[in-house]
């Protein structure tokens, strides 16, 4: 589906709104108000606020699980394979953090279909880290530690990064990168 500029103009207010006070506070009214036009014109451009969450969270999990496949597929290390995830929720959350929230808080609003292939996603997604993480202890790359605690402190902090960054709006990209890459992968002691 194409989308115009219009559409995505409407996507990123939605997201923006959708941030601020979760999908279901959120009418089609607010959207339209928010945009400054009538809601009867936002239905020249949208047909629900179903398919404008579906554009934000189906478009963000397909890039997540798309690149998490050519990561897991590459032909280096597990832990270069844990810095390229690290970077690429870095890069998601400064390119687009209220489609992040959308993903992280309001997912579970998706319908049908929707929900099922989002599920299935983000199931692809954390087995493709599980495989890095088990592969990473085999070549004992990474500590032999339990392979779930690892999945969940890692995702944990890289899934809600967006909640921290805006209020740390002065950090450099480069420095939490790298900090972020030192604290994940070895620690702070």
């Amino acid at each position: 589906m194409k989308i115009t500029e219009r559409k995505s103009e409407i996507i990123a207010i939605a997201s923006r709104l959708f941030r601020e006070k979760g999908y279901s506070a959120i009418t089609m009214r607010d959207i339209a108000q928010a945009m400054e036009i009538k809601a009867a014109s936002l239905y020249n451009h949208i047909k629900s606020k179903q398919e404008i969450l579906v554009l934000i969270i189906i478009e963000i999990a397909e890039e997540f699980t798309s690149v998490m496949n050519q990561i897991v597929n590459s032909e280096i290390s597990s832990i270069e394979k844990i810095k390229k995830v690290i970077q690429l929720h870095i890069d998601i959350t400064l390119r687009n953090p209220d489609a992040l929230a959308c993903l992280n808080n309001d997912w579970m609003h998706l319908e049908d279909n929707e929900l099922k292939y989002f599920l299935k996603m983000r199931a692809e997604y954390e087995d493709n880290f599980r495989k890095i993480i088990k592969v990473g202890i085999q070549n004992n790359e990474i500590k032999s530690l339990n392979q779930e605690v690892i999945i969940f402190s890692t995702l944990s902090t890289l899934r809600t990064l967006y909640l921290w960054y805006n209020k740390s709006k002065s950090l450099n990209d480069k420095v939490l990168m790298k900090d972020l890459e030192e604290i994940l992968l070895k620690g702070i002691v």
